[in-house]
């Protein structure tokens, strides 16, 4: 990458005009309205959490369909202006104005979640006449699944009161924290010694970008420097870990959730049998990953790697690309498995859509929001000329291409859970690799590509159970007291050294439950077996094209703009893929496991 290129920051404009401006004052003006004439329509229409639905089913029927219409309207109106909001606090911390435009915003999400909450008690009485309910109306009809989804909901909550109040307290507590954990992290300045003798403070994102440094002694130097960095940071990131953790388990406690991840499997729209196989076959390719990183650790002349060397470029892939040249990429690659798909591309790219500039203030990572009354997506990613961060890119574009094909599905009907989210982009990840690695003209550069993919591949099966197995003790251990840092520190070494074995050196990374901002959502526990669960899930699907070719393309868009249509096991059934037996991702896992054949052979040679 030239150390000249400007790299480009989002355009938000097409959504609204500016944080302060007439547009967005009347936008949010208008949600007021729309929400009071919601919450005066519950009243009257007598949605309560009392399961009080009218017997007679046309009467019923026609307060079901306003509050469905009324609700989508809702959805897509919060949505954007939340998107368009984190724009802001997720490139620039310190922006006053954003964190108020925030705030302002949950108290409006706190009013919707409590109509929600009173529906859900409501919806309690639908039980067994959506049949009926649906003969009556098109609009019932059309939104079965998330109905009878939501009748389910309801057998786990609290009672209304106690939902209610837990709403309002949301934005104060698990957010508050939430928030903490952002404000925190995006702000972290680390000095680190970049030359012999020369020393800059720089944004932990940068310094975490180094990881995939050329210079060993730079890895080093950054990750020692980093753990430093978190090791001042640690107590109020571990209240913050805390407090999310501990609000989690009380709530799920008082909804009748066994255990901590039954919750996170509902919104995920799995069962356990599915996670119990996906989980098992994970824990049994864990050897052959360690054989990757021993062939890698022959590679880079160590015995064994070291956490900093786990990103170390090898063979081809410390190739810098420019941005122009990684969106040409791309485009190119995606024109391969369809047109559409590349047109997309080409219009996020022209369009602005991707903020890739790696700055002071911003939140490292990478994600992407789709913004449903625009009907356009934004990208965040902290691009460094990389091929890792030029296969991130593609992964993102992959969630907006998923949203550009739900764009005209109603808002309640493409709540897509996060297993089946990464679909697309896993997919168009695929995309990417096979394409590079079949351009490869040398083993050098063959190298490179199969390093970047099983990098990518180990961090998805290797370092998501290692998460896995951190966020399961510690949710249990925060049951009895607070965790304190110390405490964190070893669950987290104990599951890495659990999942990575003698594939690395005594080296490992005790802050992780600080650097990942997963851990702090209240909203989605376990925000980690989803990414292996959509890594195997898109080989299966890739697997498919490739022996379907173009007759596939069509299957594949319907499959994706249905997802927020059914569980995942029935959407998968459609390819014939039964995800509840381990045979399925052992087969996915194998395709990986003769990847790392090829990259042991270049290794050796």
């Amino acid at each position: 990458m030239s150390t000249t290129e400007t790299l480009p920051r989002w355009d938000v404009s097409t959504i609204y005009p500016s944080l302060q401006s007439e547009p967005y004052d009347a936008a949010l003006h208008e949600l007021d309205e729309r929400l009071d004439t919601h919450e005066a329509r519950l009243d009257a229409d007598g949605i309560a959490g009392d399961g009080s639905v009218p017997s007679d089913d046309a009467a019923a029927a026609k307060i079901l369909e306003a509050y469905l219409e009324r609700c989508s309207w809702l959805a897509a109106r919060l949505q954007t202006l939340r998107c368009y909001v984190y724009a802001f606090t997720t490139t620039d911390s310190r922006d006053t104005v954003a964190k108020r435009r925030a705030s302002e915003l949950d108290a409006r999400s706190v009013r919707a979640e409590a109509a929600g909450t009173r529906f859900r008690g409501w919806a309690a009485g639908l039980e067994g006449r959506l049949d009926a309910l649906g003969a009556l109306s098109e609009t019932i009809e059309r939104h079965r699944f998330t109905l009878e989804e939501t009748i389910e909901d309801g057998k786990l909550r609290m009672s209304e009161p106690e939902e209610l109040l837990a709403a309002d307290l949301a934005s104060t507590a698990a957010s508050a924290w939430s928030r903490l954990h952002g404000v925190v992290s995006s702000q972290i300045e680390v000095p680190v010694e970049v030359t012999d003798g020369t020393v800059e403070r720089l944004p932990m994102t940068k310094v975490r970008a180094l990881a995939s440094d050329g210079d060993p002694e730079l890895r080093r130097r950054a990750h020692e420097a980093e753990l430093e960095a978190w090791l001042k940071w640690r107590e109020p990131l571990a209240a913050s870990f805390n407090g999310i953790k501990g609000w989690v388990n009380r709530l799920n406690d008082r909804r009748g959730y066994a255990e901590p991840i039954d919750a996170s499997l509902r919104t995920a729209r799995i069962d356990r049998a599915t996670l119990d196989a996906l989980l098992e076959a994970m824990k049994g390719s864990l050897p052959t990953f360690r054989r990757y990183f021993r062939a890698k650790a022959t590679l880079l002349g160590k015995p064994k790697l070291d956490w900093w060397d786990i990103a170390a470029p090898v063979g081809g892939g410390g190739r810098h690309w420019s941005f122009e040249e990684a969106s040409s990429f791309i485009e190119k690659c995606f024109g391969t498995f369809s047109p559409r798909l590349a047109a997309f591309a080409r219009r996020a790219f022209d369009g602005r859509w991707i903020d890739a500039e790696p700055r002071d203030g911003k939140v490292g990572g990478a994600f992407c929001m789709g913004i449903p009354e625009v009907k356009e997506s934004r990208i965040l990613a902290n691009f460094d000329g990389s091929f890792d961060q030029l296969s991130t890119i593609a992964h993102e574009l992959g969630h907006g291409f998923h949203n550009d094909v739900l764009a005209d599905v109603e808002p309640l009907r493409r709540k897509t859970p996060m297993t089946l989210a990464e679909t697309a982009s896993i997919f168009c990840e695929t995309i990417v690799f096979r394409s590079a690695l079949a351009e490869a003209t040398d083993d050098a550069e063959r190298l490179g590509v199969l390093e970047t993919y099983l990098l990518g591949a180990s961090q998805v099966v290797v370092d998501i159970y290692s998460r896995y197995l951190f966020e399961t003790r510690a949710f249990e251990a925060r049951r009895g007291a607070e965790l304190s840092a110390e405490e964190l520190c070893s669950l987290m070494t104990g599951a890495q050294r659990d999942a990575y074995g003698d594939g690395l050196s005594t080296e490992l990374h005790p802050y992780m439950w600080a650097v990942k901002p997963h851990y702090y959502s209240a909203g989605f526990s376990f925000y980690n077996y989803p990414y292996a669960f959509g890594l195997l899930f898109g080989l299966g699907l890739y697997a498919v094209y490739r022996e379907r070719g173009e007759a596939f393309i069509d299957d594949y868009a319907a499959l994706l703009g249905s997802t927020g249509l059914g569980p995942a096991a029935e959407l998968a059934a459609r390819f014939d893929i039964d995800i509840r037996t381990r045979a399925f991702w052992d087969a996915g896992l194998g395709e990986i496991e003769g990847l790392i054949g090829d990259y042991e052979t270049l290794a050796a040679g």
